[in-house]
């Protein structure tokens, strides 16, 4: 037993000022997607990008979807987002009245990409006019970028800045400092329960289901050191669930029961039980369309003291593969 003032920091129950997330140690998501459509939107409206001759002006953000979030996690905070944004601009030049109309693509402002990977399009409406358009075309395609990039850059800063204040909870010494973390894909060794002996190595197919929604499949193989029957129980008994996501978690382990977890965060049904070696369950984002699950296979073998797992999820969406791979680690196999 512990002395009096020592041990493991979330077996105390802190003085805090509103007794919630002791030592922000539970995950916490907060949706930022239409706080992100509002900033983008203030962003690039009546944007002006001129040179010595020449003038556009965005005059909207025609097309914005996608979805982003901001998490807390063990008082470390973390972004996801994808955006597909398309702006329409009207510009001018100098000497003529010409108005030529375009738009400007960009596919892929996600947290994957640095801001000067984001893939930025520009296209002429009518691109059939004489020389005018294309030489804002031209103006735009350098200056333009240029100025367009610079507000992504300041949309990705606000949210990491602005949106996730409160994300962190003060603690007893009102402190409630963190910096913004990447995805690390680090295996770590638990503290707790199964500790862990591999890196996450993950192969990643792309394909389209007959729905609207692009979708993925992502396969991850990670070892254990434990028994199949203990890893098993990790994702089918909910003390052990709730010790691994430090949340709360209600399931019924049976063909067609159904789970959920993390607030509620997490949802699904078990479809398939063969304990210990084989599992597979629906499993989707509340974030998600509704009743869009996507299908997770686990294969655990046993090979001598160590146990092997291999994941396989199906039909996960496109935007979601990045956020899926960390949160699905970061809840059940990382216990560090």
């Amino acid at each position: 037993m512990a002395k009096w003032g020592e041990g493991d920091p979330r077996w105390i129950v802190e003085e805090r000022p509103d007794a919630t997330n002791v030592n922000n140690w539970h995950w916490t998501e907060k949706n930022a997607c239409q706080w992100s459509k509002d900033k983008l939107n203030s962003l690039f409206a009546d944007l002006e990008i001129n040179d010595s001759i020449m003038c556009v002006q965005v005059k909207e953000l025609k097309k914005c979807e996608g979805e982003a979030t901001a998490n807390n996690r063990k008082a470390k905070l973390i972004f996801f987002y994808e955006w597909d944004l398309e702006l329409e601009w009207e510009g001018h030049c100098a000497g003529s009245d010409q108005v030529v109309k375009g738009r400007v693509e960009i596919p892929n402002l996600s947290d994957e990409n640095d801001i000067d990977e984001v893939t930025v399009n520009v296209i002429l409406v009518d691109p059939d006019r004489g020389a005018i358009p294309e030489k804002i075309k031209g103006m735009m395609r350098s200056k333009g970028i240029e100025v367009i990039r610079s507000k992504l850059e300041e949309y990705v800063s606000s949210l990491k800045t602005d949106f996730s204040q409160g994300l962190i909870l003060p603690t007893k010494d009102g402190s409630a400092d963190a910096k913004p973390s990447g995805v690390n894909t680090t295996a770590t060794k638990g503290k707790t329960g199964l500790n862990k002996s591999s890196t996450y190595k993950p192969q990643v197919e792309a394909k389209s289901s007959g729905l609207t929604i692009s979708t993925k499949q992502l396969t991850m193989n990670e070892e254990f050191k434990c028994t199949a029957d203990e890893l098993y129980r990790a994702f089918t008994v909910p003390e052990m669930v709730q010790a691994f996501t430090r949340g709360p978690a209600q399931m019924v382990h049976d063909v067609g029961g159904r789970f959920q977890m993390l607030d509620t965060n997490v949802e699904g049904k078990f479809v398939r039980l063969a304990p210990p070696n084989e599992l597979e369950f629906e499993w989707r984002f509340k974030s998600w369309p509704a009743e869009h699950y996507s299908l997770v296979k686990l294969s655990i073998e046993q090979v001598s003291v160590i146990v092997s797992v291999m994941c396989k999820s199906a039909e996960l969406r496109f935007q979601s593969i990045k956020g899926f791979h960390f949160r699905f680690r970061a809840m059940l196999f990382s216990n560090a």
